[in-house]
């Protein structure tokens, strides 16, 4: 399958230079035009922000470095990659630059072949680096989503649903008798059937907004924004039987002939004197609960 046109704001007050670059790139790449810092701010806030900037350091209004600097201040947007394409040819000019964040500087007049060069090369650089933070962002077994990842997430919504108000699920999981199954079928069989939940898990997690992961071990849990009590329990009896539909053999359990899920669903709707942590305490207990009643079932804080 072919790679998606990687995408290039040009940043410059110059039509000259907007031509010049523009005619160039645009052979291998998405290309769109700013003549202004304010420009520059919206066109990479917007629903396609680039992948790299090629940024002029003189424009009226708003100077190049200070697009620089609220870029690299933005969440959103600081890891794009900021190339300065300037007149300004003073050491202590590039000096600022780099040191606002940017990753290259490049002097006008310049010369062509080597500003194609550096970009390709930078844009190749970004996108191994993308590729890396994902899957430092991946369980390495199961391939969805990790702890790191999870604690990431919980924490975003956390503070969106106290913002706006909303409410908040979250959905812990636990293998039923997940060691005896490693004692008694081996560890190579576990990691199998752990790859077999958590596919069963991320199906019956699909809408867009909610999170499945692997909190640990034998231990998955889902974050649902949102949710309210009975829709979150809904999911949760859903997941519950996407894993017992896969009917993996478990003749060493006592809730069923199968692998089964024990789950523990919480909703709250944040207010100033509670933490995320207490949203996870909660559904733990829910989960111990259903473990207390028989297993392979789904336990909520309201039982």
């Amino acid at each position: 399958m072919d790679q998606p046109r990687q995408r290039i704001l040009i940043v410059d007050d110059m039509p000259t230079n907007i031509r010049i670059l523009g005619e160039a790139l645009r052979q291998d790449h998405a290309v769109s035009i700013a003549t202004s810092g304010e420009q520059a701010l919206a066109a990479v806030r917007g629903d396609a922000p680039p992948d790299l900037v090629l940024l002029d350091i003189m424009m009226p209004g708003m100077d190049g470095f200070e697009v620089c600097r609220r870029l690299k201040g933005d969440p959103v947007a600081k890891a794009i990659p900021i190339i300065f394409v300037t007149a300004l040819d003073e050491d202590a000019d590039e000096e600022r630059g780099l040191s606002l964040g940017a990753v290259d500087y490049i002097t006008k007049p310049f010369s062509l072949p080597v500003v194609l060069a550096r970009v390709r090369n930078h844009l190749e650089l970004a996108r191994k680096t993308r590729m890396l933070e994902r899957l430092a962002l991946m369980d390495g077994l199961t391939e969805v989503p990790n702890r790191r990842s999870l604690d990431e997430a919980l924490d975003r919504e956390w503070r969106r649903a106290r913002r706006n108000g909303t409410n908040l699920a979250a959905v812990m999981c636990d293998i039923d008798h997940f060691k005896a199954y490693n004692d008694n079928y081996g560890h190579g069989a576990g990691d199998v059937c752990l790859r077999q939940v958590a596919q069963a898990l991320a199906h019956a997690v699909s809408r867009p907004g909610d999170v499945l992961g692997r909190y640990g071990g034998e231990e998955f849990l889902a974050l649902l924004p949102e949710t309210g009590p009975d829709a979150a329990r809904d999911v949760a009896e859903r997941m519950r039987l996407a894993v017992y539909g896969r009917a993996l053999p478990h003749a060493h359990s006592s809730a069923a002939d199968r692998v089964t899920l024990s789950l523990g669903v919480a909703t709250m709707a944040p207010d100033e004197g509670q933490e995320s942590a207490d949203l996870l305490k909660a559904a733990d207990k829910a989960l111990y609960r259903a473990k207390e009643a028989g297993r392979n079932r789904v336990g909520s804080k309201e039982d």
